[in-house]
Formats: structure tokens, sequence, C-alpha cells
């Protein structure tokens, strides 16, 4: 049976869904009036003793939906486990248990643990030795206890998938089957994704008994109360763009959106440097850094978390204002739920996507799944950076004057300066400037015009991108590998060639997946007979030629180099094999589409970015950024 809810929020009170006593006295105390639409239509179901199917999307109130039903028929008398809610992330379990815990103010002797892997098992143990009455945990850490002995499911009565979706996309299906093995064959079951993809109906059909489904229909996937943006950005100018955008924006805490967990702890570093109180979030923090990073977030003594989608997942901090897709996702899923970060609970927020030229296929396929359309945005001007850090001097200056006993002081001392060295008060307050500026300018100079491009040369040129880029040099004519790279990079010479059938995609690939190279970085590839030539920035850090020191193309060390002219090192090892994922037993034939996770939007239109607009800020008003203005609604 699939009932659905209404779009709106509906005018029954929560009383009228069937709560009562200290349940309702909690959702007071959090100013909780009106249910939202899956709780209007999940409490009442639930509180029946049906199983439910909820599909909803995440920011929509399901917590509540399936919390408040709970605590209204626990038996607090049983100190044993009386529900378990399963969650596929650390920080979706702790959101959960945090909201239970709220739910139950009232409710002083019920216990709630939440179990999840990073945390020592000793906290653990220990409150399930004293006894529970809701367990919310991830999977693993949920099998390690049952498979210790330490956690009795056997009084179980009610059982929560949350997210069940994402569990599955995890890799924890059979997880989730051994619990569901191990508890009793009475129980409630709830099951909540916002998918309905075949194998969760699978699991519905066996193990849930004729569920109501309960599906909230939305008009569309984000938001209204969001604002999204999109600047067109080529790789190399990210931090620079990020940073100008951090000096102009109004922000109060920021979530920063990268794809790996190298990214995180880089772009974080980087953050630092120019001033910015951020910090990195990733699956190889330990936990207890990653709960300290988040509760810095929360209560404003960080300013800025880098994160991935998966340390991302759940986390819910009311003062986020802006969410930045540093790195745009390669599915509209991801970023639904990333930019479902801010603009929760009626509040309104900022999305800003970064996007490559050739990444605007990506961009396209959000705005038709969303069915809204991101609006471009400029990258701040010289003028209003300068105006900005003007208006955080012109901040600083009346702070201090806030302080009369302080300035009281320095008055005196000031008066006594100008009648000895009869200088004006005016450049004494502006030498005094000077020096708390320290060597950085206060105001950024007015860029240099760009140099102009060669016509038909243009990076992002059309009839270039389908002839020069990747060609191979096998259609005749006279050899193209005289012709000098771009500004700023140079030509660099791979030990492999046609002779090994090699294709464009396999360079691409290699030197990307082993390298940490972008797309953006590759120039022209010129395939020859026993080696090829690749364009790449100059000066490529260190870290990269160490980074690719043993890859290998078709079975054969590249020996990445800059190009000198010379004729190829000769390998010994044609016919050995092995290789690092690129021989073709192991699946060279993918470099047809340029490698892995490079042919999505190989042929994404062109256009100029940030790209062609030189260096971006450097904050310069030579200290801290200027203070978030907290509490933006």
């Amino acid at each position: 049976m699939e009932a659905e809810a209404p779009q709106e929020p509906t005018t029954p009170t929560f009383a009228d869904l069937g709560l009562e006593g200290a349940v309702l006295r909690a959702l007071d105390d959090v100013g909780y009036e009106t249910p939202s639409a899956i709780q209007a239509a999940t409490i009442p179901t639930l509180l029946e003793g049906r199983d439910v199917v909820g599909l909803a999307q995440t920011g929509t109130g399901k917590t509540a939906a399936f919390a408040l039903p709970i605590l209204a028929r626990l038996d607090t008398s049983d100190r044993s486990p009386q529900a378990l809610v399963l969650a596929p992330t650390r920080e979706l379990a702790l959101q959960v248990c945090e909201a239970f815990e709220k739910y139950a103010a009232h409710l002083p002797d019920l216990h709630i643990l939440p179990v999840y892997g990073g945390q020592g098992y000793g906290v653990q143990l220990s409150a399930l030795r004293r006894g529970v009455h809701i367990v919310v945990g991830t999977p693993g850490r949920v099998i390690d206890h049952l498979d210790k002995g330490t956690l009795d499911l056997s009084g179980l009565k009610y059982l929560v998938l949350d997210e069940a979706d994402e569990m599955l996309k995890m890799g924890f299906a059979e997880d989730v089957e051994t619990i569901l093995a191990d508890t009793p064959e009475e129980k409630q079951v709830a099951l909540f994704s916002a998918t309905m993809p075949a194998a969760i109906r699978r699991m519905s059909e066996q193990y849930l008994t004729d569920p109501e489904q309960i599906t909230v229909k939305t008009k569309t996937q984000t938001s209204a109360n969001i604002t999204q943006r999109v600047l067109v950005v080529a790789h190399a100018r990210k931090v620079d763009a990020l940073t100008r955008i951090l000096e102009v924006e109004d922000f109060g805490g920021v979530i920063i959106f990268v794809r790996t967990k190298n990214a995180t702890e880089e772009l974080a570093e980087k953050l630092r440097a120019r001033g910015y109180e951020a910090a990195a979030i990733n699956g190889d923090i330990a936990q207890v850094q990653r709960e300290r990073t988040v509760e810095q977030l929360k209560s404003g003594k960080l300013d800025i978390l880098v994160a991935t989608d998966v340390a991302a997942r759940g986390l819910d901090v009311e003062r986020i204002t802006h969410v930045v897709n540093y790195d745009i996702p390669t599915d509209p899923e991801p970023y639904v739920h990333r930019i479902g970060r801010t603009g929760r609970a009626g509040r309104t927020g900022d999305a800003i996507s970064f996007v490559t030229p050739r990444e605007r296929g990506l961009l396209a396929r959000i705005e038709k799944t969303t069915k809204q359309r991101m609006t471009p945005m400029d990258l701040p001007s010289v003028d209003e950076i300068n105006e900005s850090r003007l208006s955080r001097f012109d901040d600083r200056i009346s702070a201090a004057l806030e302080q009369a006993e302080r300035i009281s002081g320095f008055r005196d001392i000031i008066a006594h300066y100008v009648r000895h060295h009869d200088v004006p008060e005016t450049d004494v307050a502006a030498a005094l400037a000077v020096v708390a500026q320290g060597d950085s300018p206060l105001l950024m100079e007015p860029e240099p015009e760009p140099a102009p491009r060669e016509r038909g040369r243009d990076r992002f040129d059309r009839d270039d991108r389908g002839r020069d880029r990747f060609d191979r040099d096998d259609r005749g004519g006279r050899d193209r590998s005289d012709r000098q790279p771009r500004a700023g990079m140079a030509m660099y010479r791979l030990d492999v060639g046609k002779r090994h059938r090699v294709m464009p995609g396999q360079i691409v690939g290699a030197l990307a997946n082993e390298g940490g190279l972008a797309r953006d970085d590759f120039g022209a590839i010129r395939i020859q007979a026993d080696f090829s030539l690749v364009e790449l920035p100059a000066n490529l850090p260190k870290d990269v030629f160490d980074r690719l020191a043993d890859t290998r193309i078709s079975g054969r060390l590249i020996d990445l180099r800059l190009d000198t002219g010379g004729r190829p090192r000769r390998q010994y090892d044609d016919r050995r094999g092995g290789g690092r994922g690129y021989d073709r037993d192991r699946g060279s034939d993918r470099g047809h589409g340029g490698g892995r996770g490079y042919d999505r939007d190989r042929g994404s239109g062109g256009g100029r970015g940030y790209d062609d607009r030189g260096h971006g800020s450097d904050a310069g008003d030579g200290r801290k950024p200027r203070k978030p203005r907290h509490g933006k609604s």
C-alpha cells in the first residue's frame, strides 16, 4: 500500500498525530509546532505498529518521523536494547543520536548509545553493560558487537534503516542482512531512502511485513531558499578564485566539497596559509579529531570545513551559510546532498559551484535533474575586493574605538609625539596603520591586461579541440613535434608510443590518476613510434615525478621527463607485462574514453573563465580575513 505525503506542511499538530506527554513537551522546548510532510504521514502509521518505507530527501525531517514514535512507546523499565537505528556513516549516527537525546529531554531514565568505528570499544562496552534502550550505529561496528556477544538484540522491538540507499552504495548490503538475521521475527521495521533502486525494493519485500510506502513529493530536488551560482574557472585558478570569493562573501560557516581525501588536507592547508580558520574532514581522520572539528565548526571557532561527500554525510550545522563545490560532483544526487548542508529549517543559504570549461556537460546534467538553473557569477573584481578590505579596516577601527580605557592610555602618547615632532595627527594615524598592516599591502593592485593569444591557439578553441589536442601524427603530412608549447607549459616525454598501442586517453588517465594532475593541466599530446610527447605545466613539482616514478602504460615504465629532443631510452621490459593497471590485460583499452573519470565531459563546450584573469587575491590585508558575520539567515 502506498500513501503520498502532501507537498506542503499539513495543519494538524503533533498532538493530532497521536503523540503526547513528555515527547510533546520536548517538541515545545525545541520550537516544533507543525509536522513536516514526512512526519505527518509517517508518525501515525508507526504508532499503529505498521512497517514503513519512507522515500524522502535529506532535510525533510525524517529523523523525527521515526524517532518520535519510538520514544512514545519505549518501556524505560527494560534496560535492554529495544530500538536499533542503522546509519551509513559515523556522522549521521551521531546526528541521529543527538536528535533522540533532544526529543527525550523529558525522559530522564532513557539511555541512548551511538556505536561506530573509530571510537574505542571501552566506552561502548561500559554503556552496554549498564543497559541502553536505543542503539544508533554503523553496520560494521554493530556486527562487531554482535560477534563479540556484547550486543543482545533478542528483545528488539523497533529497527530503522536510515538512508538505506547510501548504505547499499557503500557496500553494506551484506552487513545489513547479517544484522537483520540476528533480530527477532516479531519487530517493527522502518526503512528510509532518498531513492528506490531495485536492491532497496527487494530488501523491503524480504524483511518488511506489508509496509506502507510513504513518498514525499517535491517540485524540485533542491531547496528554493538556496541561491545556486556557478563560476567557470580553470583548475589551476581554483584556489585564487576561492580566496577572492571568500573575501567578499558575507558568510557564517562554509563547507567546501572536494573529490579526494588528499585534496581536503591540501586545500585546508592553503586556506590556513591565507589566514582562514579552516580544517579538513575525511575518512582517514581519527574519530575523536572529527568530532572535535565538527564541534569547533558549530561553536564558531572554525569557519571553513573542507570535506569529501562521505565524510560530510549527516552533518547538520545551523551556522552553515555557504556550500562550495570546489570539485563539482559527477552525478546530480551528490550535488543535492551537498547543497542541502545549507538552507535548512527555513534558513537561506548559498551554493557556489566551480566548473572547469570541460565540465559543462556535468553542469547541464545537474541542472536538468534538479530542474533549476545555476546563476553564472563573475569573479570579484579588484574594486570589489578593495571595497571589502576597506570595510573590514573600518570595522577594526570602530571596534578599537569602543575600547575607551585602552585608548585613553595611548591618547597621551600620541599627543606627546605630535607636539615633539610637529607631525599632523592624521600622519601619525597613517603610520600606525602601516605598522599594524605589516608587509602586506592593504589594497589589491589592478591586474595587468592579459597578453593576446594567437588566433586559433586558445586552449579551449573549438577547432583546436578537435584537431591538435590529441594529434597522434598518424594522418600523414609534416611532423608537428616541432611546435612550441604555450606560455606556462612545457613538453614532456614518455617512453611509450604507437608501437605499444598506446592511446591518448591512457596517457591522460595514467598521469591524472597516478600523478594527481587535473584534466586542465594537459595540453597537446603527440604519439610517435617509440615515445610520446605531452604538454604539461612547466616546473611540475617534484612530488608529481615521485608519484609517477613506477607508473607503467601498456606494461612499460613511462619515465616522464622534460623533452630535450633526444632519442628515447631503450627499455628491456617490453614483454614483461605487469604494470599498475595500464597494461593491456588490465584495461588499457579504456583509454579511448580518456582514462578513468575523464570521458564523461570530453566534448563539453569551451569558453574562457578565470584562466585568463591573472592571479587572484592574496587576502592582502595581511591579517586574518574578515571575521564571518555569524547568525546570517
